[in-house]
């Protein structure tokens, strides 16, 4: 008489599929941080347009502007009177000869026209506007 052997039901986990899903997994999130703009320290929302030009940013000089009226030069919070002293050649140790104004679209248009001018009589003729 023969007896069919019973089989022992396998409960175990294929690894080569799980190890190709962690893989997939990683790139994926080396590939999106890539991508996430590391040089905005601070949380501004720029107005938005249909067409522009990038600035080089080793060349120019970086003024944020948040809602709160709040203002960096290069990453360094300023006031508004001592821009002025900042931006001339000495101070930042490279001569720069533009700047790009990243004000917050909340931020009054009169303020950020100030700090324009500001920027021109410095002696900075190249001014741009940062949008989105």
């Amino acid at each position: 008489m023969r007896f069919k052997r019973k089989t022992e039901d396998d409960y175990s986990l294929a690894m080569a599929p799980l190890i190709d899903v962690v893989f997939l997994l990683l790139i994926f999130f080396m590939v999106s941080t890539a991508f996430v703009d590391f040089t905005r320290r601070m949380d501004i929302e720029l107005p938005e347009t249909k067409g522009g030009a990038g600035a080089e940013r080793e060349k120019v000089f970086q003024i944020e502007i948040t809602k709160e009226k709040e203002m960096y030069l290069m990453g360094d919070l300023i006031d508004a009177e001592d821009l002025a002293d900042m931006l001339t050649e000495g101070s930042m140790g490279v001569a720069r000869r533009s700047a790009v104004v990243s004000a917050d679209r909340r931020v009054e248009y009169g303020f950020v026209v100030k700090i324009m001018g500001i920027v021109r009589e410095a002696g900075i003729s190249d001014i741009s506007v940062a949008v989105q």
